[in-house]
């Protein structure tokens, strides 16, 4: 159940000229009263003798208390309460309870004899919309600030009442939602979606890893947007607002939107809070390691593979840091999301994509985002964009598979952190940003995965009952688990590569097993692989070294019955 109240207006007639006709696109089916006032207001939709000026005089007779020159401009009042579509169709009676619930909590009508007129007009199924006139009968003005969180709360209680769907209760931090007017416009220009949402996924990737306001608003230009800036007297840039080439209004003239009416963190201030401390060049030890490397990688799987040591390492900030800093790494796990869904392959855009949309929702709460924290982060999401499109298969496409991997972890810490602090919405769209990661998970790791399970299998017997061995020694519980999943074959040469790098297995296993929980996930198999090529800086994609060399080199090294066993890690499930 989703009430909105929308801005006041001047007009009792217009308004309910638009509610009793047939609508933008003849969508509105048999208008009619439900509910009213005093429950005895004339029907213009299924009284023949009824005229809609008649409920116009009804409703605005309150006004004539006050002198003409008296009389409040803006005194219209409108909210919609729609079902949710899964909702069952409610009957006019259960809508008109709704619409006297409504009035009562938002302060319109609370029931002490005197509140303001007002009607409540069913054109649809699944909602109803409610005018009022905003002068009580005794001549004083309602009460009704904070009617939206009031109509909101209202509808929590409604839902539980009518048994119908449970809607997540907000904290006032979500996006605006489209207004019926932008929906309806998009519909007849044969888009999917609004203009609104449209400038508000662009503006967002503009953002990922942006390192100045100069840049930003560059990015914005080149992504075709026309931009507007306003700068205050003293030379400082003090706003900005976007539009869409194509969209213009009635005088052919473009809609802008402000930063702030896209989303309340897409305001110049808050983006520059991010700049405070921008994105520097790489580290050092970045370098010499790509230096080290027989074959140096490409800067897309390179930005891939930084992009997965930064997830690691806001894991640890969600798990142990304040609250400011692991706003700040949720925050900034958003621009990865979209920097990624902006240079992956064409495979895998779709469902990194929607993973990024979703968890825009989750990238934001009442907690202030402390951005010095999360300069790791944005770093990584800057490569990402700067590296350019990666390929979809060799190492460019494994490193996408491995990041994937991580930020699944990732996504799913943030709605465990969201949810800690009843961040309902929050925590929901970082679980559903996690299920469409899973999915392009699938679509990226296919091909890597493939790729090291047939060498795994031409491993000779020898080596494959030593890794066994191994695995049973660092994961006793899960072990056979382990060796029935199809990815131990992938595993084994992963192993098996670790070898002929010259690390010690059991021990980069128990590393690797020890990073977080294991056995919630989908794949344990699967998980190990990207922990261990990471951590021991494998090639993500690895047709592999001869397996007799493998087997000779790890058969050399040891098996330490007496290893540790890991902690228990209580970490979000995979």
């Amino acid at each position: 159940m989703i009430p909105r109240i929308h801005k006041q207006g001047s007009g009792t007639f217009g308004l309910l000229k638009y509610l009793y006709g047939k609508g933008t696109h003849e969508e509105h089916i048999d208008p009619h009263l439900v509910a009213s006032f005093d429950g005895m207001a004339p029907d213009p939709g299924r009284d023949p003798s009824a005229t809609k000026q008649d409920l116009q005089r009804l409703l605005d007779q309150p006004l004539h208390l006050f002198d003409a020159d008296q009389r409040p401009d803006k005194h219209v009042w409108h909210c919609s309460v729609r079902a949710a579509p899964d909702d069952r169709i409610l009957t006019d009676a259960e809508w008109g309870d709704i619409a006297r619930r409504t009035v009562a909590a938002t302060g319109i009508d609370p029931g002490d004899g005197a509140g303001c007129r007002w009607a409540a007009v069913r054109h649809a199924d699944d909602h109803i919309h409610i005018i009022a006139t905003l002068v009580r009968e005794d001549g004083r003005r309602p009460d009704h600030h904070f009617s939206g969180k009031r109509a909101q709360a209202e509808a929590r209680l409604i839902e539980a009442d009518y048994e119908l769907h449970r809607v997540t209760p907000g904290d006032g931090t979500a996006a605006k939602r489209p207004t019926s007017a932008e929906r309806h416009k998009a519909e007849r220009q044969g888009r999917d979606r609004t203009a609104r949402e449209e400038l508000r996924e662009t503006v967002r990737r503009a953002l990922a890893g942006a390192a100045s306001t100069d840049e930003f608003l560059d990015r914005l230009k080149n992504a075709g947007l026309l931009v507007r800036t306003k700068v205050l007297p003293s030379g400082d840039l003090k706003g900005y607002k976007v539009a869409l080439p194509y969209d213009r209004n009635k005088d052919k003239e473009p809609v802008y939107y402000a930063g702030s009416t896209l989303a309340p963190d897409l305001s110049l201030p808050r983006i520059q809070e991010r700049f405070a401390t921008g994105p520097t060049a790489p580290e050092p030890a970045d370098n010499e390691h790509r230096d080290q490397r027989p074959t140096p990688r490409s800067a897309p799987a390179e930005a891939r593979r930084k992009a997965t040591d930064a997830a690691w390492a806001a894991l640890i900030v969600l798990d142990q840091g304040d609250e400011g800093a692991a706003a700040a790494q949720i925050a900034a796990t958003g621009e990865v999301l979209d920097a990624l869904a902006k240079t992956s392959a064409l495979h895998t855009r779709h469902q990194l994509r929607e993973a990024a949309r979703a968890f825009e929702r989750a990238s934001r709460s009442h907690t202030r985002a402390e951005f010095q924290h999360a300069q790791q982060l944005r770093r990584a999401a800057r490569d990402l964009v700067h590296s350019g499109p990666a390929f979809g298969r060799g190492e460019e496409g494994a490193g996408t598979a491995m990041v994937i991997d991580t930020l699944i972890f990732l996504t799913i810490a943030a709605a465990r952190w969201h949810a800690q602090r009843h961040h309902a919405q929050q925590a929901e769209a970082a679980r559903q940003a996690a299920e469409h990661l899973r999915a392009a998970y699938r679509q990226a790791a296919a091909t890597p995965l493939a790729t090291l399970r047939e060498r795994g299998r031409r491993i000779p017997p020898s080596l494959r009952r030593h890794q066994a061995t191994v695995l049973r020694t660092v994961l006793p519980e899960l072990a056979d688990t382990v060796l029935a999943e199809p990815g131990w074959d992938a595993l084994a040469a992963t192993l098996a590569d670790a070898a002929q790098a010259g690390h010690n297995a059991q021990s980069l296993l128990a590393e690797a097993a020890d990073h977080r929980e294991l056995d919630t996930a989908e794949s344990i198999s699967d998980v190990l692989v990207w922990r261990l090529r990471r951590t021991a800086d494998l090639p993500a994609y690895s047709p592999g070294p001869d397996a007799a060399q493998a087997s000779r080199t790890a058969n050399r090294q040891p098996v330490t019955s007496h290893l540790p066993k890991p902690p228990a890690r209580h970490a979000p499930q995979r």
